[in-house]
C-alpha cells in the first residue's frame, strides 16, 4: 500500500495498492475505520488476484471531492504563523508522549 505511485512502481514491487492520498495515509483516511478496512481488503484481494509481477491496483477512494489538497498538503507557505505554531506544539506533545512510552518499556 502506498501513496507515491511513481516511486513505488519504480522500485518494482510485486503487488501495489495505490491510494491517491497524502503521504503517510496509504492505509486509508485517519480515524476512518471504513476507509482503512476497504484499503486493507483491496490489498488482501490483490494477493489473491495478482497473476503477474508489478501489478498495481488503484483504490477508488478519494481524499476529498476536490484535488486542491494536492497543492496545499504540507505547503508551509500557505499556513499562517499561528497554525504553524500550533502544529509545532502538537508535534512536541506527540514526541513527549512517545518518549514516555519508550521509557516505560
Amino acid at each position: 500500500m502506498g501513496c507515491a505511485r511513481d516511486i513505488v512502481e519504480h522500485a518494482g514491487v510485486p503487488r501495489f495498492v495505490f491510494s491517491d492520498f497524502p503521504l503517510g495515509n496509504s492505509a486509508g483516511k485517519p480515524n476512518d475505520a471504513a476507509s482503512q478496512c476497504a484499503t486493507l481488503q483491496l490489498a488482501l484481494d490483490l494477493f489473491d488476484a495478482a497473476t503477474t509481477p508489478n501489478t498495481t491496483v488503484v483504490s477508488p477512494q478519494r481524499w476529498s471531492e476536490s484535488t486542491d489538497w494536492q497543492f496545499d498538503f504540507m505547503n508551509i507557505d500557505a499556513l499562517p504563523a499561528e497554525r504553524i505554531a500550533q502544529l509545532k506544539n502538537e508535534f512536541a506533545e506527540q514526541k513527549r508522549i512517545a518518549n514516555q512510552i519508550k521509557q516505560r518499556s
